[in-house]
């Protein structure tokens, strides 16, 4: 499993070349939702009240945000659960999914919540995932090393669209866009995975997450439209 070369946030060059690449794709979105408003909701496949507690070796358990925090993320339906191995490691798994993203609704980057939360982002790169079994393929999701303080976390998170898997807040934006003048489709979902790094190393952190994404892929393909 191979990652990108790093992306170091406080680099200007790349901040400045963020935060127009940003504001282009706020006023196309802008543009494009005004002009193509009418877009359908498209339902999930499956309610995630269904999701599996079982995945592979790992045993979850559900979970739930406060009201306030699915009042702002304006999902459809989610899943939010933390799944526990043998060995006493756990990661935390969040899926939304939204019918459609129109009047403002739409999927939050965890690069723009999670240093709100208190987390400083010390890196951002790419992971590529093999995946095995009847549909064998390599796909990308983004990673991001945190800290807060002493508590240090490993983060896999990643959207689906149309039966495409986006690594990227950028490019998720244009294919919505080019789907609602095309499909008059704008629904979408988000997968976040978490692992806590304790007394293991970052790098055994990224093998459980891969491990673990290796089993919920498959998944996935029972619930969100493609």
């Amino acid at each position: 499993m191979n990652s990108s070369n790093p992306i170091n946030p406080s680099n200007p060059r790349i901040s400045f070349k963020r935060v127009l690449t940003v504001t282009i794709l706020m006023i196309l979105t802008m543009v494009f939702t005004r002009y193509f408003s009418y877009s359908e909701d498209i339902k999930i496949d499956r309610p995630f009240s269904t999701f599996p507690k079982t995945i592979g070796e790992w045993s979850g358990k559900e979970e739930h945000f406060d009201k306030s925090v699915y009042d702002m993320l304006g999902v459809d339906d989610s899943y939010l659960a933390t799944y526990f191995n043998q060995d006493g490691k756990y990661i935390q798994l969040y899926i939304g999914y939204y019918e459609n993203q129109r009047n403002g609704k739409g999927i939050h980057s965890p690069k723009n919540c999670m240093p709100g939360a208190g987390w400083n982002i010390t890196e951002s790169s790419f992971e590529k995932i093999e995946l095995t079994g009847n549909n064998p393929r390599e796909i990308k999701v983004i990673k991001l090393f945190l800290e807060k303080g002493s508590q240090k976390q490993v983060v896999f998170y990643w959207y689906l669209s149309n039966g495409r898997t986006i690594s990227s807040e950028y490019t998720q934006k244009i294919y919505m866009l080019i789907d609602s003048i095309v499909k008059h489709r704008t629904d979408g979902a988000f997968i976040r995975l978490i692992a806590p790094v304790f007394d293991y190393n970052e790098n055994a952190a990224v093998n459980i997450l891969s491990d673990f994404t290796t089993e919920l892929v498959p998944v996935l393909k029972e619930y969100i439209p493609s």
